[in-house]
């Protein structure tokens, strides 16, 4: 369904690890009222969990041929080979769709991906309806991702070994700074004081007029989220990272490094999930995702983690056919003890 202009919407969805953009999308999809919508689901690593799990939503909204999923590394790093072909071959489908909502890794800047949208290719045919940053309002009232400058401030005298500028709060800040809407997901774990002062803290980081909504496991529908006519790849001197404003034009993700551990059927679902949560507070992983082969379960096991918090459920039941196996993603900054971590969840 195009806009005024002539051109098919796009929404970029970002937000750091584990902050819920694909809960979030899911809820987007169940209430689009009929409006066909693509997805290109973009992950860190090597295996795609996300689209697995759009895909397995049990729903005609969620076809195969409506995903498409680049888990060769961080879109905006490869807009030339992956991101320009396939907004192409989704324009050119005898039905294309009305919208297209793509969900960036949670490593990925947004700055770069919305600048593709000014590609000749893309921009006569494709606008960025808006971008909606997802933050995990429990993490930053822990302080895991505090944008509080004056905090890290006092890290830093307090231990002389830590490095003086975090490649995670820089991140944050600028999937913020491109923000149309900040969703402050998760706030049912948050105190409303406690909700109150990081909205009012993070307006720092934002543009004026961006809106704040509050939610529950990603729960905000289509209709808020979709039609802002943002027209955000004309706006991006407003929207810069903090590379571009030091003048730097490319980005690496060399302070982050991921990899997957493949291993057999788990015997004991509650025993694994805690091997996990001591793996995540010994190495510090920033994020864990993966599906799980359960003994006598007819079901594969979807486990989640954002820093400390762990979450996990069955999500269907294995295909006839499908081959069940264990997959977990493992997500950190450089550096990570992949022997160590690939020993204590491989036993």
């Amino acid at each position: 369904m195009q806009n005024e202009n002539g051109k098919v919407p796009a929404t970029v969805v970002t937000g750091f690890l584990g902050a819920g953009k694909t809960t979030l999308i899911r809820n987007l999809l169940e209430t689009a009222g009929g409006k066909r919508i693509a997805l290109i689901v973009n992950e860190f690593g090597d295996v795609g969990i996300d689209g697995e799990l759009l895909k397995g939503c049990g729903d005609a909204l969620c076809s195969d041929e409506d995903i498409v999923e680049l888990a060769n590394g961080c879109i905006c790093c490869t807009v030339a080979d992956d991101f320009v072909p396939t907004m192409t071959k989704l324009l050119e489908r005898e039905e294309p769709p009305h919208h297209i909502v793509i969900e960036t890794s949670g490593l990925a800047l947004p700055q770069p991906l919305v600048r593709a949208f000014n590609w000749p290719e893309v921009r006569a045919r494709v606008t960025v309806d808006g971008v909606i940053t997802v933050v995990d309002a429990a993490a930053v009232a822990d302080g895991r991702f505090a944008s509080d400058e004056t905090a890290v401030q006092a890290q830093r005298e307090a231990d002389e070994a830590l490095d003086h500028e975090s490649p995670l709060e820089e991140l944050f800040e600028d999937q913020l700074t491109c923000a149309d809407i900040v969703v402050l997901n998760k706030a049912d774990l948050v105190e409303t004081q406690a909700l109150d002062d990081i909205e009012q803290a993070l307006r720092d980081d934002v543009r004026p007029g961006v809106s704040f909504l509050r939610a529950l496991n990603g729960q905000v529908s289509a209709g808020v989220l979709l039609g802002l006519d943002a027209t955000a790849e004309d706006d991006m001197e407003t929207r810069k990272s903090h590379h571009e404003q030091e003048g730097g034009e490319d980005h690496d993700h060399d302070d982050f490094e991921s990899f997957v551990i493949d291993r057999g059927v788990v015997q004991n679902r509650e025993l694994f999930l805690e091997v996990i949560a001591g793996a995540i507070a010994e190495h510090d992983i920033l994020r864990l995702k993966g599906f799980v082969d359960v003994d006598g379960a007819d079901s594969r096991l979807v486990v989640q983690a954002a820093g400390p918090r762990l979450v996990s459920y069955f999500d269907r039941p294995w295909s006839e056919g499908e081959a069940r196996a264990s997959s977990l993603v493992v997500i950190g900054e450089k550096g990570l003890n992949e022997a160590g971590i690939r020993e204590t969840l491989s036993r």
